[in-house]
């Protein structure tokens, strides 16, 4: 099959799960980001990769925002948010985070494909994307032409910016004012 060909029906497909997210829920996180102190994000494996671009995002933003289990990342307390990116929302270090988190009387937001997995249940605020992971028990109502993961990876890649372009209108800051605090020691 042409490159061209199935570039296209990936996008296909991420346009057709996009159109099912609901905006209340990421209108909910907004608010959530923007009430916390402090944004503390996490993810493993590829998820853990959007959490870092997302954490980047809300660094450029002016957040005080840290990424679970970096040397740097101090603890979190009452009034912090601490926000998940977890395909199946099972993942065993993730909810030990959380549960911590919890106890600590943190806020927790979740973005996942299952909002009645553990890290669901636990969430004050769940953003539901439809996807397909291998690494879930729950039952699994979507497909993807995609192996594993990657449609989920994808739209947490572009439900976070979105949260971003949300944040940026509510905090009326500019792209060009995100681009003073861009990292300088490249």
């Amino acid at each position: 099959m042409a490159e061209e060909k199935i570039l296209q029906m990936i996008l296909k497909e991420l346009e057709e799960k996009s159109s099912r997210i609901r905006g209340e829920q990421i209108r909910d996180a907004v608010r959530e980001i923007q009430t916390g102190k402090r944004i503390f994000v996490a993810g493993v494996g590829r998820s853990g990769f959007v959490a870092r671009a997302f954490s980047n995002r809300l660094m450029h933003l002016g957040l005080t925002v840290y990424v679970a289990g970096d040397a740097t990342t101090p603890k979190i307390g009452e009034g912090d948010l601490f926000f998940v990116i977890s395909g199946s929302g099972e993942t065993d270090s993730l909810k030990a985070m959380a549960e911590k988190a919890k106890q600590c009387k943190a806020r927790l937001g979740l973005l996942t494909i299952f909002k009645e997995s553990c890290l669901g249940r636990k969430a004050d605020v769940v953003i539901e994307i439809p996807g397909a992971t291998p690494k879930s028990t729950l039952d699994q109502k979507e497909t993807s032409i995609q192996p594993m993961g990657s449609a989920f990876e994808q739209l947490a890649w572009i439900v976070c910016d979105t949260l971003i372009l949300g944040l940026m209108e509510c905090m009326q800051c500019t792209a060009e004012k995100m681009f003073e605090r861009h990292a300088n020691l490249e």
